[in-house]
């Protein structure tokens, strides 16, 4: 009789794990993703902003530049992520990602210290899963930028700006554009040149200007087909960029102190490369098919 329990047991234990955790065991498991769906035309976002604001006391000999995301779709969503970069003087030193399950609103703020005069751009995707049914998906998308100039000066006070306003304002400006565009041309060129990329078969737009770009599309492309290439830059973004660049042996470096990705959309619609440049000056090349449009 005994021997009869001890073979019995096992099952008694598998009856009651069904009975208790069958709702678990079925449950489809949820990861943080941006999957791009069709858009879906009825979803609109209520609101969306990324937004970058200098404090105005020093801490430590550091400025701090106070770094904002939010967005509200009109509706609760299955699935809402939003990720920004942010980039000082063209390299990336902030990441930010949050998903949540059934809901309509994503906040997010975070800190970067800076000890001399700079410009950090910043952008963010604001991205959700919609589920019409069970078996029809659709998504909704916006991005949102911000950038801001910190002149941090011995002859001057501590300020920040978005367009210039005086004089010196725009001679630092001017100073810091040609400085950053003079060091990305460069990493970019080298880039090019070591993969052999043929450009004039490219549109060639560095991430930061996407945001600008987001309701104007390039020549060639109309909107549902603009709106599908971005969804399929970020998709990819996000699995090779802000968790890390994969290199050539398989291992995986942080991307942080790497420069802007540099995004080229062949003109035919059907590829899209991401020229990336890590904090060692090793270039990466992220190669992507478009979704048949």
């Amino acid at each position: 009789m005994k021997q009869k329990l001890l073979h019995a047991f096992p099952f008694l234990i598998l009856m009651v794990i069904l009975a208790l955790g069958i709702k678990f065991i079925y449950k489809p498991q949820i990861q943080e993703s941006i999957i791009f769906f069709p858009i879906n035309e009825n979803s609109t976002y209520e609101s969306a902003s990324t937004l970058l604001q200098l404090r105005p006391e020093k801490k430590d000999q550091y400025y701090v530049v106070d770094w904002k995301t939010s967005s509200k779709l009109d509706a609760p969503a299955f699935l809402r992520q939003d990720v920004g970069f942010l980039f000082m003087n063209g390299r990336l030193m902030g990441k930010m990602n949050e998903w949540e399950q059934d809901t309509d609103q994503i906040v997010q703020e975070e800190t970067i210290n800076g000890k001399e005069s700079s410009l950090f751009q910043t952008l963010s995707f604001h991205y959700s899963e919609i589920h019409d049914n069970d078996d029809q998906y659709t998504s909704a998308q916006k991005m949102t930028t911000d950038n801001l100039y910190v002149i941090d000066s011995n002859f001057s006070p501590l300020n920040s700006f978005r367009q210039p306003a005086t004089k010196a304002e725009k001679e630092w400006k001017d100073i810091i554009d040609r400085v950053l565009s003079q060091q990305l041309d460069f990493l970019w060129e080298k880039g090019i040149e070591s993969f052999n990329i043929p450009i004039k078969e490219y549109i060639t737009i560095p991430l930061t200007q996407f945001p600008s770009l987001e309701s104007r599309p390039p020549e060639g492309f109309d909107q549902k087909e603009w709106e599908r290439a971005i969804g399929n830059l970020w998709e990819g973004l996000y699995k090779n960029y802000y968790l890390g660049i994969k290199k050539e042996d398989g291992t995986i470096i942080d991307s942080i102190e790497s420069t802007i990705p540099l995004i080229f959309i062949k003109k035919d619609k059907k590829e899209l490369l991401v020229l990336l440049i890590d904090k060692n000056g090793d270039p990466h090349l992220l190669r992507q098919r478009l979704s048949p449009f």
